[in-house]
């Protein structure tokens, strides 16, 4: 006695495995876009949370992988274009002077550097005409000072004054050797979050590109 088997596929089958198939690139494809764009917010989020500024957090960027088309392997990547000042916000580092130098911090006195952010001692005395004094104290912070008179903004300018009324000695500088920088983000955090999210989106995007 012969047993004859023989196997077919019905080409529904073939094409309802090539539907699930390109399902799940749509819903993987889709899935890491979002994943990458939501960390994007939250960082940004974050960093406008933190008092740093819209410019650093529009440093935040994004980018699914492929370009076109989708993709079982797609991919989302996240970064700053100013890692440096995000890295230093994120980790809180010990920052140091180099060569044993002093590190120096202007008070409001000192006011903005013209480029923006913060001003050097030969930037401030270039500006204002003023010599800076330095003044070493045991306790505390050392300082360079100068004598002029504050502006309405609180500022040290030059007095114009020929009697010397209205001048004071003001602290512009504080200098430390060495600063601990304040740590004011966590982005592992939100980065661990959208991870633990990619499969849920994952199947709530091929479920509802099946309906």
């Amino acid at each position: 006695m012969a047993m004859k088997l023989k196997l077919a596929i019905d080409p529904d089958i073939v094409a309802l495995m090539a539907a699930e198939v390109a399902a799940g690139e749509r819903a993987v494809t889709t899935a890491m876009r979002e994943a990458g764009t939501g960390l994007k917010s939250a960082w940004r989020t974050q960093i406008t949370g933190a008092g740093l500024g819209m410019r650093l957090a529009n440093s935040i960027r994004s980018a699914s992988f492929p370009k076109s088309g989708e993709s079982l392997n797609a991919a989302a990547l996240v970064w700053s274009n100013a890692p440096a000042i995000i890295g230093a916000h994120d980790t809180g580092p010990l920052i140091r002077s180099k060569n044993g130098f002093w590190l120096a911090i202007p008070t409001p006195a000192a006011g903005k550097s013209t480029r923006g952010g913060r001003i050097t001692p030969g930037e401030w005395e270039r500006r204002t005409g003023l010599r800076l004094r330095f003044i070493y104290r045991r306790r505390g912070p050392s300082l360079l000072v100068a004598e002029g008179r504050l502006n309405t903004k609180g500022r040290a300018v030059a007095s114009k004054s020929k009697t010397g009324r209205g001048v004071v000695t003001a602290p512009i500088f504080l200098l430390v050797p060495q600063v601990k920088l304040q740590k004011r983000l966590d982005l592992a955090r939100d980065a661990e979050r959208a991870v633990d999210g990619v499969p849920g989106l994952i199947v709530a995007n091929w479920v509802e590109g099946k309906l």
